[in-house]
């Protein structure tokens, strides 16, 4: 089975064909991804409009080198798939309304791909893992703790009740004066800093539910600047890597609450088969490293994606829509694009009203 993935739902134009092999792992024959960096850089953040006008004019282009580099004519796919959701509202109408397009014209299987569902099942993509297995999704839109029992099933065990921890970072490096997007500039200021030097709060830390808030944390960084102002290139640094040290320890207790939390959702397979951490702040070397440890710790597998799979991309909705429509879950011309669109679909929406 050789299927074309479209990703539109945020700031990457992403195209990509994967096709399934008989041992169960995926084999990625083309991954293309077009970032608008350049474009969103000057505003500090991501403008919707901007990202929706850069989707229609990148498409057709992306979509054709995937296909190009993939040595297939859509006549020789087996099905198409698309992001419809969740993400921001004009550029996921791009890329689903240009999937669908494909597959009519190509007489192919749709499927449209929940982009959060695509995280959770990309490292069966990479590494054939079993479910059920417990999902750490960490990216600039989202934080959320959930246990992955199949294709299409999902328990939230956990969810940011503010920032997520990706906005959190950009938040913070944008009080800094640090470049956007602040992740990656936060990660690199911190290696130079010490990390005791200043003792940030870690909110929800024991608590039994694994859910995350990060407002706290991110007010106590503003305070702490606006006293030391101006703020020295060492003290920079120190601040960063004690955020850094802050976000990492969160992490980590909320990960190993939800391990418990796993067992009480699913008694008859208490143990996940692996932890699986995908969104693009698990590129963070610091986040990594405590995840390899808590994995050494409690015996559980860690799963990490390679990064430039832990990011938005075509290879992880290419790979879900194998998934879906393996199963014959096929979807319809008529299926809308969704702005919010929860894995859970029987927990209610979380308090930042995202998925």
């Amino acid at each position: 089975m050789r299927v074309l993935g479209i990703e539109t739902t945020c700031d990457e134009t992403a195209a990509a064909v994967v096709a399934w092999r008989p041992d169960g792992r995926g084999e990625i024959l083309s991954n293309i991804v077009l970032s608008q960096f350049a474009d969103h850089a000057p505003f500090g953040g991501v403008v919707p409009e901007i990202a929706a006008r850069a989707h229609v004019e990148a498409l057709d282009g992306i979509v054709d080198r995937a296909m190009r580099e993939a040595g297939l004519g859509f006549d020789e796919l087996d099905g198409v798939a698309a992001a419809a959701g969740p993400g921001l509202i004009g550029g996921v109408m791009v890329g689903l309304t240009a999937g669908k397009a494909i597959a009519l014209a190509a007489g192919k299987p749709f499927s449209a791909v929940n982009h959060l569902e695509a995280h959770a099942l990309t490292a069966r993509l990479t590494d054939a893992l079993a479910f059920p297995y417990l999902l750490l999704l960490v990216s600039g839109g989202h934080t959320q703790l959930i246990a992955v029992r199949g294709v299409g099933q999902y328990t939230r065990l956990g969810t940011t009740l503010d920032d997520a921890v990706g906005e959190a970072f950009d938040k913070c490096g944008k009080m800094l004066g640090l470049p956007w997007p602040g992740g990656p500039h936060i990660e690199q200021c911190a290696a130079q800093g010490d990390p005791a030097r200043f003792d940030f709060p870690r909110p929800m830390f024991g608590r039994p539910v694994p859910d995350f808030s990060l407002s706290g944390l991110k007010t106590s960084v503003r305070q702490t600047i606006e006293q030391l102002a101006p703020v020295m290139p060492q003290t920079l640094a120190d601040v960063c890597a004690s955020f850094q040290a802050a976000i990492v320890d969160v992490l980590i207790d909320r990960t190993r609450i939800a391990m418990g939390a796993f067992a009480k959702a699913l008694p008859q397979t208490p143990r996940p088969q692996g932890l699986v951490v995908a969104g693009g702040v698990a590129a963070n070397v610091a986040i990594r490293s405590a995840l390899q440890r808590l994995s050494a710790e409690t015996g559980v597998r860690l799963v990490l994606p390679p990064p430039n799979l832990c990011t938005d991309n075509g290879a992880m909705i290419a790979w879900a829509g194998i998934e879906r429509l393996r199963l014959g879950l096929e979807d319809g011309m008529d299926f809308a694009a969704r702005p919010r669109w929860p894995l859970d679909q029987s927990a209610p929406l979380s308090p930042t009203g995202k998925a």
